[in-house]
């Protein structure tokens, strides 16, 4: 299906760069940009251009992994994410610096963005206080309550649980649909990767050594006699914990800011995004959405390399 959809693009548009609508005038010195993803083809990159009523040039087309990417160039208006969105495909203006070529840094978050669940839901459901907790976190996840506290008020609700509930979450930890492929060819071109989580080392460490990353910071749940005391141990890993992070692996690691990605679904989120010379907002909260540069609403964690291999490309 995947080079059915491939095809239909190729098909009509063998050669490059050429025009959308090959008998009319197209765009001339436009900004570049891409639509990406598992659903699109010819007819709804037709129905894309008809929406934004601009004859594009269209300069490439290629795959990656399950994604067809197409690089098009025209006078870019921020409507064009809302014309992508309503056909289920994703799009990105590449006005950042990053390419997969030039090796750089990603740091990620875990909860909802490396791995598919936040983890504290999953062991407070574990725990019988399941709805209370989740309750919070959607409300922290969202901007609404200061991290730190929010955090603080849903570990305070596992106090007592045994700690045996945190192995039964790690041994079904779901990893977000095209984690292990991303880092793997980031890791081939040598960059450094990284979780900065305002989840648990339990399973933020499980993750480090699994992927091989460089670096993982996260919070630590207080143990005694094999049950959570219901409090953090150390500092709380929050939004300028993570900003903060990220800038210390850049100077550490010797790498300029402006090569560096910080990809996340949270508003604790944003200030690293901030930091980092490009912010990815991965199926986030709308307050996240707003602020990021990047928006990625359908792709897989593969988005990110459709981003990296648009660059080398232009």
């Amino acid at each position: 299906m995947q080079i059915q959809r491939f095809e239909s693009i190729t098909q009509k548009y063998p050669q490059f760069p050429t025009a959308l609508l090959v008998n009319e005038d197209s765009i001339q010195n436009g900004e570049p940009f891409i639509l990406y993803g598992t659903k699109l083809d010819i007819t709804k990159l037709e129905k894309f251009q008809q929406k934004c009523g601009q004859n594009f040039q269209i300069f490439d087309v290629w795959m990656v992994e399950q994604n067809i990417v197409v690089l098009l160039k025209g006078q870019w208006f921020v409507d064009f994410i809302k014309f992508a969105h309503d056909l289920e495909v994703d799009i990105a203006k590449l006005d950042f610096c990053p390419k997969l070529s030039q090796a750089g840094l990603l740091v990620m978050d875990m909860d909802s963005t490396a791995i598919q669940i936040e983890c504290i839901d999953e062991i407070a459901k574990l725990a019988g206080v399941g709805e209370l907790v989740s309750t919070i976190t959607e409300s922290a996840m969202r901007g609404e309550l200061d991290f730190e506290q929010s955090l603080r008020r849903r570990v305070g609700t596992l106090k007592g649980a045994p700690e045996s509930i945190l192995q039964k979450v790690r041994e079904n930890l779901p990893l977000m649909s095209g984690l292990v492929e991303t880092i793997q060819t980031l890791q081939k071109y040598g960059w450094k990767t990284a979780i900065a989580s305002g989840g648990f080392t339990y399973f933020a460490d499980y993750l480090k050594d699994l992927l091989q990353l460089d670096f993982a910071a996260s919070n630590q749940f207080d143990i005694e006699d094999g049950k959570l005391t219901g409090l953090v141990k150390g500092d709380v890993v929050d939004a300028q914990y993570k900003a903060k992070m990220l800038q210390r692996l850049l100077e550490e690691y010797g790498i300029d800011s402006q090569h560096s990605i910080a990809i996340g679904d949270g508003a604790n989120d944003l200030a690293m995004m901030k930091v980092a010379g490009l912010g990815v907002a991965f199926h986030a909260k709308p307050k996240v959405q707003q602020q990021a540069q990047i928006v990625v609403n359908f792709a897989d964690l593969t988005a990110l390399l459709c981003l990296l291999s648009a660059n080398d490309r232009i």
